[in-house]
């Protein structure tokens, strides 16, 4: 029997897709189905003075209009700020329609409930609502007086600062040195799919489907600020149309569709609009970096100073930590990362696809580029020769990889045919550039213990579960290769049953820790069920097995074997029928390695592109794309280069399109739609290669499993910013690349 770990098996929800029949949040249709729509504040700072739902109230099929007046109070507040480690997650610490204050642009002030969806778009564009505006802050530029530094970042799990060495000192006596500054704009999610929420209530027990990364949290959160036992609430999500980090935290939308259906005594669902899911879910904040490289004449890094500014919300100090990976990547003994913030009218900032490194690399590994330059090497070269082989406390890595994904990237690109020289090489009108940029991504360990159940029927078949979520990555896929290969049945008969929180729980699936945690949990419990099968066999009296040494007895073939004498076994549905057993199954956990490990936590990658520039209007596109990844244990390289591909071109995104500025006149943002927020088509994908490295990994899990869902975009904008140098000659520090930036001749660094 071929092994289902690391075949490139079709995805197994792939014909209920392709063919309709999945369900995601907005298609659940259950009776006397409401429809809610949110009316959102178009001030970003003030009071709510007055609001008339007169002529809402009146329209056709109209059943409520909710405010902060008639809604009802949470039980309890949001916690500080969100946390994913076990615990409720909101995505933000205010909780909106509680009082008459306006915090953001956007914040919901009202819900209208009515019989069609229709009806209650309708309706909402029929609330009056006066406002008192107050002086708001919605740019850096004019909260800049007034950034401070916090405590910590990310709800409090990471530190704001990290530093060793005496990097002044060490960047003043640097014989090569670069200093630069990057701005960034905002980023938003943009899935297929808006966030939708469903709730329907049986006496005081609440259900949920809701499009989501972590159905667990929505339960956590939702029984928390309604004070509900957690056993009253169960959180469906079945299949998810995207996320990015947008679906990872529960924002207020999911509770408050859980209080208009209580308040109408009805199913309600509540499915934000694209400007909405603009205002609604968190985004990549407004920042500005700054990064100082010092080296050594003949090439050693002596030196880093990585800062970073960013635009939040009034409540909460979230930021992305971009400096991580500036930390770790490289070998030196002297290195400084800060983030300050500005208080800003927005809602809390959230993780965001690649959250912190994404950017942080286009930093670093711009930078990288230019001093590579200064000193005469080349790029590829100069990181070979300046990767760390431990982490900064000397530990050695889980697993590595770098080096030879920065070797074989190069290989498979014709790295070795490229001229440094700027402005070398023309195709046409075209000028071409070629570069790259290495890559890092931490691997997550944050999350608590995983719990999954397995199960064997007589008649052969296996079902294998845990209460995750099919969000596009294929987890129900890797689920099934993961049972067949620990029970030793064909992928055929095995069925992954997944999106409810009645089953065991695992945590949201975020930060690229997806696969480590659903297949260790899965792998525990099928070992488990296979020792229990195995322990019932030995001590049975009609088994063949019986009386053999359980360690000497292995699954292969949907039968449970003697290692030396594979002849010498039986099927599992002779041994459960023998005894009267019509199925038997497993409870298994697997609990995460603790964070002080001493190991270094990286996955690693290299990126390589090549791109045309019209120095006439300054339209870059970028022609020809190669990632090279060293993820630990594949378990599917069908669907890890689906994800990897996926990643390269967000970064292509964030590079060249995607960006969002606030107009500080009115605190809302410029682009609230797909139609002035760009996003690459098909028309902008170029050839993309994937390779993937294997490397064995024994510290992160089981199966050796690091992750891939943000380490293919991370060195994508930094390998294109430095292709149009190449190309043009101008090294461009400021994300996205627009046109106007790249034929601007201001853009030019002396």
């Amino acid at each position: 029997m071929t092994a289902a770990i690391g075949s490139p098996l079709d995805r197994v929800d792939g014909a209920a897709k392709v063919s309709g029949q999945a369900r995601y949040a907005g298609e659940i249709q259950l009776p006397q189905l409401a429809h809610a729509a949110i009316v959102g504040a178009t001030i970003p700072s003030g009071r709510v003075s007055a609001i008339d739902a007169s002529q809402a109230l009146a329209a056709d099929g109209v059943v409520a209009v909710l405010t902060h007046e008639n809604l009802g109070k949470i039980v309890n507040q949001p916690h500080l700020l969100p946390s994913l480690v076990g615990g409720p997650a909101p995505g933000e610490s205010f909780f909106p329609m509680q009082n008459d204050a306006v915090h953001y642009a956007g914040q919901p002030v009202a819900i209208v409930i009515a019989d069609s969806h229709e009806q209650a778009q309708h309706a909402a564009r029929l609330v009056a609502v006066s406002y008192e505006r107050s002086p708001s802050v919605t740019s850096i530029d004019e909260g800049r007086a007034d950034a401070y530094e916090p405590q910590t970042l990310f709800g409090g799990l990471m530190p704001s600062r990290d530093e060793r060495g005496d990097v002044d000192a060490a960047l003043a006596e640097a014989e090569v040195r670069v200093d630069a500054e990057f701005r960034m704009a905002a980023n938003h999610h943009n899935a297929l799919e808006p966030p939708t929420t469903l709730a329907v209530w049986d006496g005081d027990r609440l259900t949920l489907y809701d499009s989501t990364m972590g159905i667990r949290a929505v339960q956590l959160t939702v029984s928390h600020l309604l004070g509900l036992p957690l056993s009253d609430v169960r959180v469906i999500a079945h299949f998810v149309g995207g996320g990015f980090g947008s679906k990872a935290m529960v924002w207020p939308h999911v509770t408050l569709t859980a209080m208009a259906a209580r308040h109408v005594r009805r199913p309600v669902r509540l499915a934000l609009t694209r400007p909405q899911y603009f205002t609604s879910s968190g985004h990549r904040e407004e920042q500005e970096q700054s990064i100082s490289i010092g080296s050594t004449r003949d090439g050693q890094l002596t030196a880093i100073r990585h800062e970073k500014l960013s635009l939040g919300s009034p409540f909460d100090d979230w930021a992305e930590p971009a400096t991580g990976v500036s930390a770790q990547m490289y070998t030196l003994a002297n290195f400084r990362g800060t983030h300050h913030l500005v208080r800003g009218n927005a809602m809390t900032p959230t993780f965001t696809r690649g959250p912190g490194e994404s950017v942080g690399s286009y930093v670093l590994e711009s930078a990288m580029d230019e001093l590579a330059e200064k000193l005469g090497v080349d790029p590829v070269e100069f990181r070979l020769r300046s990767h760390a082989g431990t982490d900064p406390q000397g530990n050695p890595w889980t697993s590595d990889g770098l080096d030879e994904c920065l070797r074989r990237g190069a290989d498979r690109f014709g790295w070795q045919h490229r001229n440094p020289k700027p402005r070398a090489q023309r195709d046409g009108d075209w000028l071409i550039g070629q570069g790259m940029a290495a890559a890092g991504y931490p691997v997550p360990l944050f999350m608590p213990v995983q719990h999954a159940r397995a199960r064997v029927y007589a008649d052969g078949g296996v079902v294998v579960e845990t209460g995750t979520q099919e969000f596009g990555t294929g987890v129900a896929t890797m689920m099934t290769a993961v049972g067949a290969d620990t029970l030793g049945v064909p992928v055929e008969v095995v069925r992954s049953n997944l999106g409810d929180t009645d089953l065991p729980n695992t945590s949201a699936a975020v930060g690229s820790a997806g696969a480590t945690m659903v297949a260790s949990a899965v792998q525990a419990a099928a070992t488990a069920l296979r020792q229990k099968l195995i322990s019932l066999a030995v001590g049975d009296e009609g088994s063949p097995l019986h009386g053999a040494d359980p360690d000497g007895v292995v699954a292969q073939d949907g039968r449970l074997v003697l290692r030396d004498q594979p002849g010498t076994g039986e099927a599992y549905g002779e041994l459960l029928n023998r005894n009267r057993l019509s199925e038997a199954e497993a409870p298994g956990s697997w609990r995460p390695p603790p964070l002080n490990i001493r190991r270094g936590l990286l996955t690693f990658g290299a990126q390589f592109v090549e791109v045309a520039v019209d120095p006439e209007i300054g339209l870059v596109r970028v022609r020809r794309m190669v990632g090279a990844f060293a993820p630990g244990l594949v378990v599917n390289p069908k669907l890890a280069k689906s994800q990897l591909m996926g990643g390269m071109l967000w970064g292509l995104s964030q590079a060249l399109l995607e960006g969002n500025e606030m107009d500080t006149r009115h605190g809302r943002w410029g682009a609230s739609n797909l139609g002035e927020y760009l996003v690459p088509v098909n028309a902008d994908a170029p050839d993309v290669l994937v390779e993937l490295v294997e490397v064995v990994d024994e510290g992160v899990n089981p199966l050796g499993i690091k992750g891939v869902g943000e380490i293919g975009q991370i060195g994508v904008a930094a390998a294109i910013n430095n292709a149009v140098y190449n190309a043009t000659g101008r090294r461009i520090r400021q994300l996205p690349l627009a046109a106007e930036l790249v034929m601007d001749p201001a853009a030019v660094v002396e």
